[in-house]
């Protein structure tokens, strides 16, 4: 529950961290408020009916700090995060919308710096920033920059995804090695000088989801790893489908840079955010005509298959250790991640 003691408590920073605390403030304030079919779907874009087509809607803040990091920007990762989650609702967008928030005395060569980054991405990912609004708040009210990016999305006609779609016998794979935005970003922000280099792994993958869709392989769920990492997306998918993942850690591609960092810092790498990856449940006969269109995307070359749905308790998430052993994965539920994103 939000509050242990029966009251609502206050927002606390663990609330954004894309866990526990997030799901619980969404079940138990946002959805009672604002209840309807679309958005207790619960998915990355809401997905309507509108002239025969269906659309996808979402719409994501961006507070990242710094607001510069090894491999991206808050303008790129802001463009990039709103397309991916169009596309994890296998739709492609048709525009973006930008909303700024900045602090009085942010700088003007900052500020062309994130729009000249977000230009970039949107055409990178085949679509434009068509509307807007800028906002200015006084010295301290904000951290220099805050930006809100909005998309929407024509979903494609074979795509058939849901956060509740996970079936027993799917395999489940990831598009690459995970947790790099996340490591680059907490290098960044703490001063970390890691062997071998961090790298954000912010992309667009409209483009990668296009390709899947094209082979027919049987898709049933995606997510992006992004606030919570791997963990969240898998029990959030879990949960929503009432059903039992095993995950097997020798197969979760990680990165040396991204093990060093979590191992200085002391954090599983299962719940660092991925700006630029995704996760894919798939129908079991279908996981590796998968894997073949993932690696072969340049978005998608160290694409690996880490894990299948089992006939289980509805939610669990098993890690099966790389030493032979198992764990429970539960969703997160502290804040050691606050504003990755």
């Amino acid at each position: 529950m939000i509050s242990s003691t029966g009251t609502k408590g206050f927002v606390r920073l663990e609330h954004g961290a894309g866990g526990l605390a997030g799901w619980e403030l969404f079940s138990e304030l946002i959805l009672p408020a604002l209840d309807n079919p679309a958005l207790a779907e619960q998915g990355d874009a809401a997905v309507v009916e509108a002239g025969g087509l269906r659309l996808a809607f979402t719409t994501d803040t961006f507070v990242v700090s710094p607001l510069f990091f090894p491999g991206g920007d808050a303008g790129c990762l802001a463009v990039n995060g709103t397309v991916n989650d169009l596309a994890m609702c296998g739709a492609q967008p048709l525009c973006l919308s930008a909303g700024l928030v900045m602090e009085e005395g942010l700088s003007l060569d900052v500020l062309e710096r994130v729009l000249s980054s977000m230009g970039r991405a949107a055409r990178n990912a085949g679509t434009c920033v068509v509307t807007g609004d800028t906002k200015v708040v006084q010295k301290g009210a904000a951290d220099r920059l805050f930006v809100n990016t909005s998309g929407i999305g024509v979903v494609a006609k074979n795509a058939d995804l849901s956060p509740a779609g996970a079936k027993p016998g799917d395999r489940l794979l990831v598009s690459g090695p995970l947790g790099e935005h996340g490591a680059a970003v907490l290098a960044a922000r703490e001063g970390l000088e890691i062997g071998g280099g961090l790298s954000s792994d912010t992309a667009a993958l409209n483009g990668l989801v296009q390709a899947l869709l094209d082979s027919a392989c049987r898709i049933h769920a995606l997510r992006d790893p992004t606030r919570g990492g791997l963990a969240a997306a898998i029990n959030e998918i879990a949960w929503r489908s009432g059903a039992a993942v095993r995950i097997f850690e020798s197969a979760v591609p990680v990165s040396p840079a991204v093990a060093g960092t979590c191992e200085i810092l002391g954090i599983d790498p299962l719940v660092l955010a991925s700006e630029g990856r995704m996760a894919m449940f798939v129908h079991g006969q279908d996981g590796e005509k998968a894997l073949e269109v993932m690696k072969g995307h340049a978005l998608g070359r160290d694409a690996a298959i880490i894990g299948r749905v089992e006939q289980g308790p509805p939610g669990r998430v098993v890690l099966e250790t790389a030493v032979g052993g198992e764990r429970l994965l539960p969703m997160p539920s502290g804040h050691p991640l606050p504003r990755i994103c």
